[in-house]
């Protein structure tokens, strides 16, 4: 492999959701130690799955991997980071303060831009503290979807750019640490941007959308200064899947991709991995996931049964249409296809006549290139960050900055600078989109499963300040929060793939919705290869190990719907119509 010749100290792998970043990084820290490099594999994905990968327990702490000589984890953990850090902040003046001081430092640290800035202060001591972890040859960092990870790598600069000028945030703490945030954030800077120490892995799929993900990520981070880029093919199909249709219709799919792979990232060195037969879980297969021949784990599989061919996406929609309006949130791992399955369930409504909304949170979606369409009563928007902060500080300028005088206005505006903002600009057209949803149908395609957990950490906050000022007043109220945990008016669509990790995610994540009361109302398992009948003994050992993920879903979920994986690519409004049932979409353009 290309991108392991010369490894640096820091190795960055990221994509589209979906791509197998996780499985590429984690194998390329077993062969970093294998080769006797001592290396730290770290996940700064909020919805981190490199313990499902080995078998083990990581979290927030280094964890040796067991059976690899030199190979120690860790996951980075919103939570615990925010914890550990509010506590750096408030531990050393408790008893000196009075406790309604305390309170007031605790409120004004309990937001999801805490969260943020607590998991990236985490981040920045890898690049720069060597006295903790100076020990390592290599740092191997497996990230979060595309949108997140841009954004990350962003902020050493945001930040020092805002700590430059002046401005101060009550997130970052007390003032007297701002000299400190400056210097690690210059460190952390200088680490990303010298090639002799970073090396930036774009990980894609031979599919359209995963390819243009990355040209977008490298023509973005290069900006900032990030420039020694290798790109890797994952998950190509081999030619022992054989010449089936649906293996020549895959074949052909991604070679049609390839040929045109946007000019960006074309003349990147780059390296292709094939298709295995089963999931990549355990050390053993993480050693052979840059072997070029799996034949030997092919098994004469017998034909599947029909239990594959019974749940169809129509049966949800059906389900979703009987309110009449209402909020559908596609929740899940980045790359399962959750805008795939919101687009079509918001095409079905729209076509059997229904006012729909169909939006997006995540920065890294493409709705309008899915729809490649127009149908009759859907309206297509999206979240964007950088439109929604710019609303958003107009808006603050227009009515908290009006009675200002100069100097007020010039603090206020130079507050809004602060990357922080960015979390709170999402969150209220979020909450506006929700609100939407009291009057026709809200179809919301989420952004990857840690990135939305942050934006109902969140819509929490707001409704916890919400309830605290009006409790005294006796009023009624309604707040995104308290919508999202009325079964009544949402309905929550947890979507995976047939495959371990997937599935151990969403199972996960609904742990973490139920905690805050929010129910999931139905699963979606998306591109499964046993829906589709395959006939060549490689696809059909890969169909038989979806059997026992296909349980799993069952014994959580009331409702389930399996979409199969199509020879196709589902964009645009006739294929997103033939996933529910609708050959001949009424108003299609």
């Amino acid at each position: 492999m290309r991108f392991l010749e010369s490894a640096p100290r820091f190795l960055f792998f990221t994509g589209k959701g979906g791509v197998g970043k996780t499985s590429v990084a984690c194998a390329t820290a077993v062969h970093l130690a294998a080769e006797g490099q001592r290396v730290l594999l770290v996940s700064t994905d909020p919805a981190s799955n490199i313990g499902q990968v080995f078998g083990i327990t990581i979290g927030n702490t280094i964890t040796p991997i067991p059976d690899v000589a030199g190979l120690a984890a860790l996951e980075i953990d919103p939570e615990q980071a925010a914890d550990a850090y509010r506590e750096s902040i408030i531990g050393p003046v408790r008893g000196l303060l009075p406790d309604s001081e305390i309170a007031g430092i605790t409120e004004s640290l309990s937001g999801s831009c805490t969260t943020e800035i607590a998991s990236f202060d985490e981040f920045t001591e890898l690049l720069t503290d060597d006295d903790a972890y100076g020990a390592y040859d290599h740092i191997v960092f497996d990230t979060a979807p595309t949108g997140h990870t841009i954004r990350l790598l962003q902020l050493p600069g945001s930040w020092t750019d805002f700590l430059a000028t002046g401005g101060d945030a009550s997130c970052l703490g007390p003032l007297s640490g701002l000299d400190k945030h400056r210097e690690t954030y210059a460190a952390a800077v200088a680490a990303l941007t010298d090639p002799a120490r970073t090396r930036l892995v774009l990980v894609a799929r031979a599919q359209t959308s995963s390819l243009g993900e990355i040209d977008r990520t490298y023509s973005e981070l290069a900006l900032i200064g990030m420039s020694d880029a290798y790109v890797v093919i994952n998950g190509v199909l081999p030619e022992s899947a054989g010449d089936e249709p649906i293996a020549t219709a895959l074949r052909a799919r991604e070679a049609s991709a390839m040929s045109a792979i946007p000019s960006g990232i074309s003349a990147l060195p780059r390296d292709t991995i094939e298709l295995k037969t089963g999931n990549v879980v355990g050390i053993e297969t993480l050693r052979a996931l840059f072997e070029l021949d799996d034949r030997a784990h092919i098994q004469d599989a017998a034909a599947l049964p029909d239990e594959f061919s019974d749940a169809p996406l129509a049966g949800l929609v059906d389900g979703i249409e009987a309110d009449g309006h209402g909020l559908v949130m596609c929740m899940g791992k980045g790359g399962v296809g959750k805008t795939t399955i919101a687009a079509a369930i918001a095409v079905a409504l729209a076509q059997r006549g229904h006012d729909v909304l169909l939006t997006t949170t995540d920065p890294a979606a493409h709705l309008a290139e899915t729809l490649d369409g127009s149908v009759d009563g859907l309206t297509v928007t999206r979240i964007d960050p950088l439109s929604a902060l710019e609303q958003y500080r107009a808006h603050v300028m227009a009515t908290k900055g009006k009675e200002l005088d100069d100097a007020g206005r010039a603090a206020l505006a130079e507050d809004l600078m602060s990357p922080c903002t960015e979390e709170v600009a999402v969150f209220q057209q979020f909450s506006h989109a929700v609100h939407e949803s009291r009057r026709k149908f809200v179809i919301i395609d989420t952004a990857p499963t840690g990135h939305t957990l942050l934006l109902l950490d969140a819509a929490g906050s707001y409704h916890r300040e919400i309830t605290r000022q009006m409790g005294d007043a006796n009023l009624a109220y309604t707040t995104p929060l308290m919508r999202l945990q009325d079964p009544a008016q949402t309905k929550v669509i947890l979507v995976t793939l047939p495959e371990t990790t997937p599935v151990l995610e969403a199972t996960a994540l609904q742990k973490d919705l139920e905690r805050a009361d929010i129910h999931p109302w139905a699963w979606v398992i998306n591109n499964s290869i046993a829906a589709t009948h395959p006939q060549s003994p490689f696809l059909r050992t890969r169909a038989h190990a979806e059997r026992e993920q296909v349980a799993r879903v069952r014994e959580t979920s009331r409702q389930l719907a399996i979409v199969p994986l199509l020879a196709e690519e589902p964009i645009g409004v006739p294929r997103l119509s033939a996933l529910t049932g609708i050959t001949q979409p009424a108003g299609a353009h």
